[in-house]
């Protein structure tokens, strides 16, 4: 990877969140930015031209499970790239179109976990004020968006240097929100 890392404002300020709170404001998530991470997903010799248009921020779930940008473009605001996630057990996705989705995501909390994040009712209200944004009615839809403007391409990307077997959740996935099965 480049010894450059970008600055995101809007990980920036998310950091600036994070490092207020004494304890986890969404569930699984733990931001890491800006320190670097390796993304193990891709085996013990990855190609780290192709790792250079990724950019991990956070743990999903667990260590091996991450999420970051993808450079799919050259585009100057880095924080309207879209979110990927690598999971530990194999599973690849685009989770939303921007971090600002993923801000959205977060919001959102299964039943069972609310004792998990003891910084939830902070980070709703974090993000309401700096983003203007709200629990969405439908995290579904946002996901499923993000799959289908940028999973062909992405899957397109991981199988260039990657075994199609390791991309054929995601492809099945496509063709399931696309209609297609």
């Amino acid at each position: 990877m480049s010894d450059a890392r970008p600055s995101i404002p809007e990980l920036d300020l998310l950091k600036g969140f994070a490092d207020r709170q004494s304890g986890p404001f969404a569930p699984g998530f733990e931001l890491f930015y800006p320190a670097r991470r390796e993304i193990t997903w891709f085996g013990p010799d990855p190609d780290r031209a192709r790792l250079d248009q990724l950019i991990p921020f956070a743990t999903a779930g667990g260590p091996d499970s991450v999420y970051a940008l993808w450079r799919c473009d050259d585009r100057a605001e880095l924080g309207t790239l879209p979110v990927v996630f690598f999971g530990g057990d194999g599973d690849l996705s685009v989770d939303a179109r921007g971090l600002r989705e993923l801000f959205e995501l977060l919001t959102v909390i299964e039943d069972g976990d609310a004792g998990l994040v003891p910084a939830r009712r902070e980070y709703l209200d974090w993000v309401r004020r700096t983003f203007g944004l709200t629990p969405p009615g439908d995290p579904a839809a946002i996901v499923r968006a993000a799959m289908l403007e940028y999973g062909p391409s992405f899957a397109e990307w991981v199988m260039e240097f990657s075994p199609e077997e390791l991309v054929d959740d995601l492809l099945d996935q496509l063709d399931t929100m696309a209609g297609k099965r």
